[in-house]
């Protein structure tokens, strides 16, 4: 459990001035990731006959899988919430887009799909920094710990001082 709270949960997010970089590096990406969601949104119907199935869901399965991977996950990555977990559906759709939908593609056919692919994972591994819901709910998970342990010793009615 603490290895999965210290992964969802950094509590050690570095400078400020690499929290700022983080934070524009994330919006900017995400901004420019989720205008690609919106063209699939937009054009839902047409795309959901034809949307490649390279997981044999179904296309249109295939396609609300990209949506969410597209427009919501980007919206939680900006927010810094849950943010490794929002990052998981982003690299592994960009993931099947350039190894597997473009896979016999040249290299420029699928270079837009292998640098979301690179900066996602990168974000993955530094994590969120401190402009992020994530390193508010650790704060104040860790405040709240400390403050209990603390309050364990004021709250009794045994004298230390002795």
């Amino acid at each position: 459990m603490k290895l999965i709270q210290n992964i969802l949960f950094p509590h050690k997010p570095g400078s400020r001035a690499t929290s700022c970089l983080l934070f524009l590096v994330r919006v900017s990406v995400c901004l420019a990731f989720m205008s690609h969601g919106w063209q699939k949104w937009l054009n839902f119907e047409t795309l959901s006959a034809t949307f490649p199935d390279p997981l044999n869901v179904g296309s249109e399965i295939s396609l609300i899988l990209s949506l969410f991977a597209e427009l919501i996950c980007p919206v939680a990555v900006i927010l810094g919430f849950l943010y490794r977990l929002a990052l998981i559906p982003m690299i592994f759709t960009m993931a099947m887009a350039f190894f597997v939908i473009h896979g016999g593609d040249p290299f420029a056919a699928k270079e837009l799909a292998f640098l979301y692919f690179v900066v996602f994972t990168t974000l993955l591994l530094t994590g969120p920094g401190r402009i992020s819901t994530d390193w508010l709910i650790t704060r104040l998970v860790l405040k709240r710990r400390d403050d209990t342990r603390f309050s364990a010793y004021t709250h009794t009615n045994l004298d230390y001082s002795k």
